[in-house]
């Protein structure tokens, strides 16, 4: 998908619209498709910003410690971000703006690829069930770096849910603001 449809006409697209959007948006991800199709069905929003606003709502919403059928479907949504600087083991999962987004983080020299994949890895770990997920907005390998380090020694699961919300979310409207700029 290369553009957005009208926000106002969105509860009325056919699902399979509904869905692209959020694929284009966020990252394909069939838990986000089961959270929020009634939501785009019934309901209209003001803005992009406010949609998007909405799926972090309800992502927060599913964090909560008690239910772990909920944290389940998080993670789901949450680990269909690709891992940064990382080709995936299936290329057609990478959309083309996440492509394009992590593009510096995929040049350089391989000793810093290395290490990148070694503290994904060590998040991973850290973290079972997360991706380390950043708004990269151009930064360098070298400061996308320092703050994956920076979160692993934290090592507040808690705060890295909240984070790699937020963080979609941020990304999220970064899409939303350029697809719009395209129409």
């Amino acid at each position: 998908m290369s553009d957005l449809p009208s926000l106002s006409s969105l509860p009325h697209q056919p699902q399979e619209t509904q869905l692209r959007v959020l694929d284009t948006l966020f990252e394909p991800s069939p838990e986000l498709h089961q959270l929020m199709v009634p939501v785009l069905a019934g309901q209209s929003f003001s803005s992009y910003a406010s949609l998007i606003d909405a799926v972090g709502g309800r992502m927060s919403a599913l964090s909560a410690v008690n239910s772990p059928t909920d944290r389940n479907v998080l993670f789901g949504i949450l680990g269909s971000h690709p891992r940064l600087g990382r080709a995936p083991a299936n290329p057609e999962h990478l959309s083309e703006l996440s492509k394009k987004e992590q593009a510096q983080l995929n040049e350089g020299a391989e000793e810093q690829a290395e290490k990148l994949r070694e503290l994904n890895a060590e998040y991973e770990a850290k973290f079972p069930g997360l991706r380390f997920v950043s708004f990269v907005n151009g930064r360098s390998r070298d400061v996308i770096m320092a703050e994956m380090r920076q979160r692993i020694d934290r090592a507040d699961g808690e705060r890295e849910i909240a984070e790699t919300i937020q963080a979609m979310c941020d990304i999220a409207k970064d899409r939303a603001r350029k697809l719009q700029a395209n129409l």
